[in-house]
């Protein structure tokens, strides 16, 4: 019979065993082909159509909302990324960003003053189906080099094109 110290190591041990095991399964799903790929939902088809012709640009930010979140459905960025990134307006923002909430595209968290989006998990998803039960954490984030302070802004090499690949 074990000690309860050797118990307690031999505990340790599998629990960092169990946690090397969990990172080589996210570095063999990273290198996996279908690690950009994003689950879309058909049942939602004709309300993505009719965003698509009667809201471009709510379309337009659901699209980056979709490329930009994580395998958890989640991504935070603020109002002047969107902005910079779409060459929209802040009203056109905001009006867009109200028809994605009220038609039950996204769901929207606040973080201080940051929002966290959340997109809903039925129409689209990137993670395997057992994942959708941790949908909504952790996010991405997304950062807009002209919000950062003057000596930030120097040291970061931002070509939005680049970076984004509209």
């Amino acid at each position: 019979m074990l000690s309860s110290e050797d118990q307690n190591q031999f505990r340790l041990y599998e629990l960092e065993e169990e946690k090397k095991q969990e990172q080589e399964q996210r570095k063999r799903e990273k290198q996996s082909a279908f690690s950009r790929w994003t689950q879309f939902n058909l049942e939602h088809t004709k309300k993505l159509m009719w965003l698509a012709v009667k809201h471009p640009k709510a379309h337009a930010i659901l699209y980056f909302l979709v490329d930009q979140m994580d395998e958890y459905n989640a991504v935070m960025c603020s109002y002047k990324v969107l902005e910079e990134v779409l060459e929209i307006s802040t009203p056109t923002v905001t009006r867009n960003i109200k028809v994605l909430k009220d038609n039950g595209f996204i769901q929207i968290l606040k973080s201080g003053t940051s929002n966290v989006y959340t997109i809903n998990d039925s129409v689209y998803w990137k993670s395997w189906g057992n994942n959708r039960k941790y949908s909504k954490f952790p996010a991405n984030v997304v950062l807009s080099a002209s919000e950062q302070e003057k000596e930030t802004q120097t040291k970061i090499n931002y070509t939005k094109h680049k970076e984004i690949n509209l």
